[in-house]
């Protein structure tokens, strides 16, 4: 096998194990950099009328507006009125506290163990209601109303879409044993997908977050499955003679484009959700791989060595000619798509650097966006703001984030393990 597609395909691996645990280790998030105006918001605690959880639902609220980098939230113990509703607020205080807009709400408890959460946004200076939003849930999903109110206050003070109700997946290395795992956007809650003591690489969410697809070496082979993130079910989508590889969902969720060598070189082909009728999209002598959809469905976006180095090319989603996107940079790889389909973010190596670049796609311009030497397996956030990937610290694999627009860096650190391969998932409803 050519060397080449060692560098595009890291290695093809398995999963043994299907079960659902809960790991104990969260990831860790340290923040550098924020926007150059950023909103002063006040997150006053949350009143619990009797109700107790382990998660204080302001902390997590304000933790996340923390990690857009567009949010001062601000230090409330030192105002005596503590509303938790909007008719208790006395603006002027927060006025002089210099919020903009502040948040007030309560945690009470409600027949059969059910919680009832009630919040609210005002504007301090204008002295109206933003956003009122009422949820009867399970104690368990406090974690989730939690960041269903950071996007809505997200959306309303900033205009852009929603981001912190996601979950992001992940491959993690500890002691010798791979998972493939997924937690929520901020890190925590990791639950594992499947573990086994071989490699798993490739996770790729349906769009719906319902399943997740990925690669496995189960019977000593490159094998793709799917598996069910509501039933537990597992399903073989390809398993044909050579490799089987890199899949990457259509946007409606009905087929995915995949990467087989079991005729050629590797190329691209397309196969159904249910892994029937498989169609070939590409046929070259060189290595096609790396697929990823526009978000319109239109056209398949790949890496190849067609022109003698690894670039990204596109082919359309029905086959045809491929065309070349990339111009610049020794190698490009790993393409993945911003939600508004104008951008593509990609791993560039300059030199003896692979770090991430964001290509505007209608001017052809391009960005470097992270500050790393081995990054690797960008992937957008649902409302395009950020893009999260990997890197190397310390000699382990590592999580980090960057804001579209390069200011606001994160990185996510698991102190047990090694972290590859991440892929952000969408909005859970």
């Amino acid at each position: 096998m050519k060397k080449l597609f060692r560098i595009f395909q890291p290695i093809i691996f398995i999963v043994a194990a299907l079960a659902s645990s809960t790991v104990n280790a969260a990831l860790e998030i340290e923040i550098s950099g924020g926007s150059a105006q950023q909103i002063p918001i006040a997150i006053v605690p949350f009143g619990q009328s009797g109700a107790s959880s382990q998660d204080k639902i302001g902390d997590i609220i304000a933790a996340d507006l923390r990690r857009s980098g567009l949010f001062r939230v601000l230090e409330t113990g030192g105002v005596v009125n503590q509303p938790i509703d909007i008719a208790q607020i006395k603006y002027a205080e927060w006025a002089a506290l210099q919020a903009q807009a502040m948040t007030v709400g309560s945690v009470a408890p409600l027949s059969g163990g059910r919680l009832k959460v009630t919040f609210r946004l005002a504007d301090v200076l204008k002295q109206t209601q933003l956003a009122s939003m009422e949820y009867n849930i399970a104690p368990n999903q406090l974690r989730l109303t939690a960041h269903k109110i950071a996007d809505v206050i997200y959306q309303k003070l900033t205009g852009e879409g929603a981001i912190f109700a996601s979950r992001v997946a992940y491959i993690n290395k500890s002691k010798g044993r791979y998972a493939l795992q997924v937690a929520d956007a901020d890190g925590v809650n990791p639950q594992t997908v499947v573990s086994s003591n071989e490699p798993i690489i490739s996770p790729s969410w349906s769009p719906d977050g319902s399943k997740i697809a990925y690669v496995s070496f189960e019977k000593k082979k490159p094998i793709i499955f799917v598996q069910s993130l509501t039933t537990g079910q597992r399903l073989t989508l390809a398993n044909f003679k050579g490799n089987n590889s890199a899949p990457a969902w259509s946007p409606d969720g009905r087929k995915l484009a995949i990467v087989l060598s079991h005729s050629a070189n590797s190329q691209l082909y397309m196969i159904n959700a249910d892994g029937t009728g498989l169609k070939p999209l590409t046929k070259s002598s060189a290595i096609d791989t790396e697929p990823t959809w526009s978000p319109d469905g239109k056209w398949i976006y790949f890496t190849s060595d067609r022109g003698g180095s690894p670039q990204i090319y596109k082919v359309s989603s029905i086959g045809g000619e491929a065309q070349r996107v990339t111009f610049q940079g020794d190698h490009n790889l790993s393409p993945h798509f911003s939600p508004d389909g104008k951008s593509l973010a990609m791993i560039r190596k300059d030199g003896v650097r692979y770090s991430v670049a964001l290509q505007d796609l209608a001017s052809g311009q391009v960005q470097l966006v992270s500050e790393g030497a081995q990054d690797e397996s960008p992937s957008f956030a649902p409302n395009g703001r950020v893009i999260l990937y990997a890197t190397r610290t310390g000699g382990r694999g590592a999580l980090a984030a960057v804001s579209s627009d390069g200011r606001v860096r994160q990185r996510l650190s698991e102190s047990s393990g090694d972290i590859r391969e991440p892929s952000w998932g969408p909005l859970l409803n």
